[in-house]
């Protein structure tokens, strides 16, 4: 009877593994995992996106060698930038400056160079604000040399030209002794030129602080 029992009871006891909570317990972490992986599949949306070495100035070619590569999180406005690999071996034309470390921008590359600009390079007389610098946009203003080293008054015979680089011609004072390349429309250039060739005074002031003053 009770050898009977014994085998009775052994029979009546299941595996582990084939216990219906064990089973569900397995769906539930796999479930998990699925979820978790899912999660993080979509938080990382990084991308790789170029990004300029250094100043570049509007109608520049550039060229993988004056990019760098920026992994970033951009999510849907990753198509907004010009992505690794999407570079053609001729290089893009960039219509606007691009600032150092700045995203390269889609809406700024063009496969054209843009008629009708070209590069002069300005001597000044004066200091150069601040905010002349690279990319900026800025007037210059010529006062017209006279007799005995005297000057007339000044006026604005360049507008929106934007600066290229700016040149330090190692002036005793400060902010002296420059010139500025500027990139100017070609129907602007006899204008300049004549301005330099007579030796009026030439002083750039930032387009922005022109305005304001109107």
């Amino acid at each position: 009877m009770g050898q009977v029992e014994g085998e009775a009871v052994r029979g009546s006891k299941r595996p582990f593994w084939v216990d219906p909570r064990f089973a569900v317990g397995i769906v539930l972490v796999a479930g998990s995992i699925v979820g978790v992986s899912a999660i993080v599949a979509g938080v990382d949306d990084t991308a790789e996106v170029y990004a300029a070495r250094g100043m570049l100035p509007a109608g520049t070619t550039i060229t993988a060698a004056q990019l760098e590569a920026a992994p970033v999180r951009l999510g849907a406005v990753a198509e907004r930038y010009l992505a690794v690999g999407e570079l053609p071996e001729e290089g893009l034309v960039l219509t606007r400056a691009v600032a150092a470390g700045e995203l390269i921008p889609a809406s700024a590359l063009s496969r054209q160079s843009e008629a009708g600009q070209t590069g002069v390079v300005v001597a000044l007389s004066g200091d150069i604000a601040a905010a002349v610098a690279p990319g900026a946009p800025v007037d210059l203003w010529a006062a017209e040399q006279l007799e005995h080293g005297r000057f007339g008054p000044p006026a604005v015979i360049l507008s929106a030209a934007e600066v290229v680089r700016v040149i330090d011609g190692g002036g005793i004072l400060g902010g002296q002794g420059r010139s500025v390349e500027l990139r100017l429309p070609t129907a602007k250039v006899a204008a300049v030129l004549q301005a330099i060739a007579n030796g009026d005074a030439l002083s750039l002031v930032p387009a922005s602080m022109a305005q304001a003053g109107e």
